[in-house]
């Protein structure tokens, strides 16, 4: 999708811990409402939406500062003269890198309401998007606009229904990329090189190996059972004085 590996820029630690945080932001946020606000059940769960983000929104800020995250200067997008009025944090050096923004969707793989931040944002996806640069006045590749995209539990107040990393094309009628966060967070995984077996001691593996064949354990007033050539099974009974029987 992109000329550069934005993903790895969002770092599996940074992810887990936007999740963790989001979770516990939207009961934070269900609970202060049904506790605290005295309100009907309508009333009160528009002033749980308007709680939730903005709770869910300033965990997602301070997150993304103690991973790295830089605000963008001044509430402009770079290279540009267009504002924003949401936390949106750079991740990436000297190169391209991601702007990282919040966006709560209507359900899951809705797009998120339009405003005037997401707007912005989403014109740095324009060499993503299929487009005619006749004049040569289009943004040029560099950093792209990247939104953590939370929907809400309709059914259970206080829970999510998905959280997913997305991408919008530059005119917004599309995803360009679109993941739950499961699937982001698996497709990230550090996965070691598996070492051969033939090539790892039991000690280096601290792995117990079992016998192929485990002998049950008998009690010494039962003497274990003894195969003779044509493979029947006799025993010692003690009831017999000691006499060969057959099992």
């Amino acid at each position: 999708m992109a000329d550069f590996d934005w993903k790895h820029l969002l770092k599996r630690g940074l992810i887990l811990a936007l999740e963790d945080r989001t979770r516990a932001e939207t009961l934070k946020a269900s609970l202060l409402v049904r506790d605290h606000a005295g309100l009907d059940k309508k009333r009160g769960r528009e002033l749980e939406g308007q709680a939730r983000f903005r709770m869910v929104e300033q965990g997602f800020e301070e997150v993304c500062v103690l991973f790295g995250g830089q605000p963008l200067v001044g509430g402009v997008i770079p290279n540009s003269s267009l504002k924003i009025f949401q936390p949106f944090m750079r991740f990436g050096g000297d190169g391209p890198g991601v702007i990282f923004g919040l966006a709560a969707m209507p359900e899951r793989s809705k797009l998120p309401n339009k405003n005037r931040s997401r707007l912005a944002g989403v014109t740095l996806n324009f060499n993503l998007t299929p487009s005619f640069d006749f004049d040569g006045s289009g943004p040029k590749p560099g950093d792209i606009f990247v939104l953590f995209l939370v929907a809400r539990d309709r059914e259970q107040s206080g829970k999510l229904d998905e959280i997913a990393i997305g991408v919008i094309d530059a005119t917004y009628e599309q995803f360009l990329f679109y993941e739950r966060l499961d699937k982001f967070l698996a497709d990230d995984a550090d996965a070691a090189e598996p070492v051969p077996a033939s090539i790892v001691s039991p000690s280096e593996t601290g792995l117990v190996r079992l016998k192929a064949k485990v002998k049950p354990f008998v009690p010494p007033e039962s003497p274990p059972e003894v195969d003779d050539e044509t493979g029947k099974a006799w025993s010692v009974s003690c009831d017999t004085g000691g006499r060969i029987e057959c099992a």
